[in-house]
């Protein structure tokens, strides 16, 4: 089904790895369509709690793709795509962390330009020995896309974010573990195993539980105090509409086993 991507799914978990290791996973057009076409078949596929976003070879993502000729037969944008200000580095952004499932970045390498802002729009980030980051825009006389200004700042701070955008240095592993870029950092033989078996937690848990917790937390982001209260209590009442696990973590709790839960 897709040229430029891999997905898995599994144990309710789906990984999904950028696959043009050549250019380092960089995003030319094809890539840029079948992750919007992946990430809208894996919001409404039911048997997927959990996301991992990964990289083919020894890159995450470099971004997009300035080296590629416009691909023979391409269709000319319509009007609505013309009209879109959003671009494809707006799309990018919006399917991807406003995906519902919660979503792993195992980053396998070099994540820069719209390839970090990927992985800052994923829920929670891997990385290994190899890691590294760099907003790159600058260096193209571009100011920052696909996200990164609304992620960047709210994860590492708007001191932290500005020095990282305005003088596009390199983070090492270890930087961004310490900076919260990363949430963990394991040998890189370990990372996807690390990355799938996170997933694999949450997925065990009821999943419209999870994904109202993520969707608060997002929510967090722009709400004030008394509002987030609010939409707390709007959020368990989301949830509980699953009424079977409701029941299930209840019996489970007070049978002493492992709950088996359906998201009903």
């Amino acid at each position: 089904m897709y040229n430029e991507l891999i997905l898995d799914i599994e144990d309710h978990v789906a990984t999904v790895t950028l696959n043009r290791p050549e250019k380092l996973n960089a995003l030319n057009r094809g890539l840029q369509q079948e992750m919007l076409d992946v990430c809208s078949q894996l919001k409404n596929d039911d048997s997927v709690r959990a996301i991992v976003w990964t990289g083919a070879g020894r890159g995450f993502c470099s971004g997009a793709d300035l080296t590629g000729p416009r691909p023979e037969g391409a269709p000319e944008p319509s009007w609505q795509e013309m009209l879109d200000e959003d671009s494809w580095v707006g799309r990018q952004a919006r399917a991807v962390y406003l995906i519902d499932k919660p979503s792993i970045a195992a980053v396998n390498g070099v994540a820069a330009g719209a390839g970090m802002s990927l992985a800052l729009a994923c829920d929670i980030r891997v990385g290994s020995e190899h890691t590294r980051f760099k907003t790159v825009f600058i260096e193209r006389a571009l100011a920052p896309d696909a996200g990164m200004t609304y992620f960047l700042p709210r994860i590492v701070g708007t001191g932290n974010a500005l020095d990282l955008i305005l003088t596009s240095r390199a983070v090492g592993p270890d930087e961004a573990l310490s900076m919260g870029l990363l949430q963990r950092l394991v040998p890189h033989p370990e990372l996807r195993d690390t990355a799938q078996a996170i997933a694999r937690q949450i997925a065990a848990f009821p999943p419209l539980a999870a994904m109202m917790s993520k969707r608060s937390v997002q929510r967090s982001l722009d709400h004030m105090f008394e509002e987030q209260l609010r939409y707390e209590i709007r959020a368990i009442g989301i949830g509980r509409q699953a009424a079977n696990d409701a029941r299930e973590s209840i019996a489970a709790f007070r049978e002493k086993r492992t709950p088996h839960y359906t998201g009903h």
